[in-house]
């Protein structure tokens, strides 16, 4: 039986659990998972602690780690991970194209204490060629991940063949920039036929129950760049995956909603808003949005502002960008500075949003505190990245102001100015 059919007899050990985690009281969060407003991460092997994710919950963050056929290094993946996580990521998703796909995956559960995430059509185009596979490779590949123990399966369901008429008749400069959307529409043109994830979605929502996985409807027709942003192709996904949560709902089975990619600030809140309007209020999961096309480099910088000003508008769950975003596979230092500026943007969301801006302001008023008393190591405590903070703070002689101000720091001269007109 799945979390969200014991759900609606009572309140579940992982709803506890959740509410406790995110300072909400047990019936909030079990109405908003029973209304699909949020999910409740976690295989039923219960290899981990159960994760929400949704409304009125913190905003999480999620790492992309994993191999490529150009480099096969499974002990650099797990250090990534265990960095994406240490610098702020609640989860890691397995993205491996490279080496034995199966032992990097149990190897990645066995060592990260987070739920991970996986999208299994990878592996099956890395087993044989597209003339080769058939509806029951992809169908099988994802039943493999969920046995192995993933928590959550991103799934391109809603690249159909409507999607595709209007990808074929636009005037879109990327086209697809989704490996898993392009991997699709590459077998589904090779085989004259609809995607079987969208076809036979029944038989994809009893393999999900079966093992209590969350379903993460990918956007495989996400724009990959500002020219493509807000089409009819992106939007005609997002009506196919709205009609795809209320069967998920139907079927007991938890799911979240993926969403685009290179969007500017003024769509945003358009964008966000229309997914969560035809997506039922699921969860929605963000790459981004990258808000311009033209920092290679800071792309981890341009993905946290979307996501920032996305998560303002209702989004709950931001996969992190890294600096070598479109550019190479990402060192440790790149998902560090990813995470930490990721994490950045979610709590800036987090600041002002329904159920958790009371807990998240508590830390920003105690750092004002220590600020006004010049009390570092509290400030050290409390910053998102402490290491860099004593880093910079190091090349400061000084302990009463910094070194920028020095006797001009503002904090310093109003509060003598203050004291001496009391007095």
């Amino acid at each position: 039986m799945t979390l969200l059919k014991r759900a609606r007899s009572a309140a579940t050990e992982e709803i506890r659990s959740v509410a406790e985690n995110e300072g909400l009281d047990i019936d909030t969060v079990r109405n908003l998972l029973l209304k699909g407003h949020l999910v409740i991460v976690q295989n039923n092997c219960k290899r981990i602690k159960p994760l929400g994710v949704g409304s009125m919950l913190r905003t999480k963050v999620n790492a992309n780690i994993g191999t490529s056929a150009d480099l096969i290094e499974i002990e650099d993946e797990i250090k990534k991970g265990r960095a994406a996580l240490r610098y702020g990521a609640d989860t890691v998703m397995d993205l491996s194209t490279g080496g034995d796909l199966d032992h990097i995956r149990k190897i990645i559960l066995k060592t990260v204490d987070a739920p991970v995430g996986s999208v299994p059509i990878y592996q099956v185009y890395e087993r044989t060629s597209v003339a080769n596979i058939s509806s029951d490779d992809m169908f099988n590949m994802v039943r493999k991940h969920c046995e192995d123990g993933i928590d959550f399966v991103t799934v391109h369901c809603g690249v159909n063949n409507d999607s595709l008429k209007h990808l074929k008749s636009g005037e879109r400069i990327l086209d697809v920039v989704s490996r898993g959307g392009a991997l699709t529409i590459e077998w589904m043109l090779e085989h004259g036929r609809e995607n079987p994830f969208y076809a036979e979605f029944d038989y994809l929502l009893e393999i999900a129950a079966e093992y209590d996985v969350t379903l993460s409807l990918g956007d495989g027709m996400r724009p990959g760049c500002i020219h493509d942003s807000s089409d009819r192709c992106e939007y005609t996904e997002f009506i196919a995956l709205g009609e795809l949560v209320e069967r998920c709902h139907k079927a007991d089975v938890q799911c979240m909603v993926e969403g685009p990619g290179h969007v500017p600030l003024n769509e945003i809140e358009t964008s966000v808003k229309a997914m969560k309007h035809l997506c039922k209020g699921s969860p929605l999961y963000l790459l981004g949005p990258v808000v311009t096309d033209i920092a290679p480099g800071y792309d981890h910088i341009t993905a946290a502002i979307g996501g920032a000003i996305a998560g303002m508008y209702g989004a709950d769950f931001l996969c992190m960008t890294t600096p070598a975003e479109h550019l190479a596979l990402p060192t440790i230092e790149d998902i560090r500075d990813g995470a930490t500026v990721t994490k950045i943007a979610a709590h800036a969301v987090d600041l002002v949003k329904n159920g958790q801006k009371e807990r998240a302001r508590i830390a920003d008023e105690e750092m004002a505190k220590a600020r006004k008393s010049f009390d570092w190591k509290h400030q050290f405590e409390l910053a998102i990245d402490k290491e860099k903070a004593v880093q910079i703070h190091s090349r400061s002689e000084r302990t009463d102001v910094c070194s920028m101000c020095g006797e001009l720091c503002a904090i310093k001269v109003t509060k003598k100015a203050l004291e001496q007109a009391k007095h």
